[in-house]
């Protein structure tokens, strides 16, 4: 057992170990929690760099960062898959997403639609604006057009408005089936705000997927043109999801390695996922990390684990994985610009897809 404690019964101030036990315990103790510096730690790098060093999830974070590093320096040259869900533009993560897009940081995206609908809303020249989260009456938030977004609030007006744009958009199309990643090139060629998510990937030919559109007010703004079409009898375009999932499939299929960040979960992080294992078997992300506030304890898609997914075939029995349980203004502000103050897209070749319909013929780097 070991020599007793002076002063308290029952426990031990040396013990006698085994050889091997007592390797395994120098081990365990072998890596030390340093504190962080800030007298030292003048720049995001630097204190990122720090938390490698810490614990809970200020390592996590610094972990998903490096995540992210690796990423981007593997020779191979994954395509990196970033989904997005949550209140992120209300959030003022608009230019965030936009530059990780213009540096080449990203590949492909995946969005829940109100992400980009408020993205174009913002294009159109409307503003979210600080609220409050204990808004004092709602009620009468509503009876005034204003929507409110925990802090924020946003113009219901102008929501109807741009509704009506996309509606109008989406008339003067060719009425056939499109798949949401082809609509979402044509919403981004029809504004011209520099700072916007949807105008920067059609400038850079980064495909964005939006697989459940209908849950947004982009599908609502289509569900109008859907319901006058029919009383004029008019036919009118129609969104293809299946169509989609072949698409996004050919792309995994067509690279060698993939990676995949995932900012929140729901729709965006599992069909992420499943592009994996749509047509045939891969090997699965070979990098991933993601940032949630969900816990895989209750079961669900958002919280659950990247080890989960090994299960499934949809992350790499090898990947290089890390969770940072944050919210997303906060973690997804930090590891951006630890990678773009780093420079890590700097001779990072881009990504050309070339499409026919919903073929994709060629995935070569520029």
């Amino acid at each position: 057992m070991g020599k007793r404690s002076r002063f308290f019964d029952g426990k031990v101030d040396e013990i006698n170990l085994s050889p091997d036990l007592k390797k395994k315990r120098k081990q365990f103790m072998s890596q030390l929690v340093e504190p962080i510096d800030l007298k030292t730690a003048e720049s995001i790098t630097a204190l990122i760099d720090g938390w490698q060093k810490t614990s809970i999830q200020s390592r996590s974070i610094a972990l998903a960062a490096k995540t992210y590093e690796n990423m981007l320096a593997d020779k191979a040259r994954p395509t990196i898959f970033l989904g997005l869900s949550g209140a992120l533009i209300a959030g003022g993560l608009r230019e965030v997403i936009r530059d990780l897009i213009d540096f080449g940081l990203v590949d492909v995206i995946v969005s829940t639609g109100a992400i980009l609908y408020q993205d174009y809303y913002t294009s159109k020249g409307y503003r979210h604006y600080r609220g409050s989260s204990t808004a004092p009456d709602d009620e009468l938030l509503h009876d005034v057009y204003i929507d409110r977004i925990y802090d924020s609030y946003v113009d219901e007006v102008g929501f109807v408005r741009v509704d009506d744009m996309i509606a109008e958009l989406a008339e003067a199309l060719e009425p056939r089936k499109y798949s949401t990643r082809e609509f979402m090139m044509i919403l981004g060629k029809s504004i011209s705000d520099p700072k916007s998510i949807l105008y920067t990937a059609a400038k850079k030919g980064v495909p964005i997927f939006c697989p459940a559109v209908a849950d947004s007010s982009i599908g609502i703004g289509l569900t109008g043109l859907y319901r006058w079409c029919k009383k004029q009898g008019k036919a009118c375009l129609t969104l293809d999801t299946i169509r989609d999932n072949y698409e996004i499939a050919q792309i995994v299929l067509k690279s060698k390695k993939t990676a995949a960040i995932y900012v929140g979960g729901g729709v965006p992080k599992n069909y992420i996922n499943d592009a994996c294992v749509m047509l045939d078997y891969t090997k699965g992300h070979s990098y991933a990390f993601q940032i949630t506030t969900d816990s895989p304890h209750w079961g669900g898609l958002t919280g659950s684990t990247l080890d989960e997914a090994k299960s499934w075939g949809k992350v790499s029995k090898k990947a290089t994985r890390a969770t940072a349980y944050v919210e997303a203004t906060i973690g997804l502000s930090l590891i951006s610009a630890y990678v773009l103050q780093k420079k890590r897209w700097q001779g990072r070749k881009q990504l050309k897809f070339k499409w026919q319909h919903d073929e994709l013929k060629s995935l070569q780097l520029i």
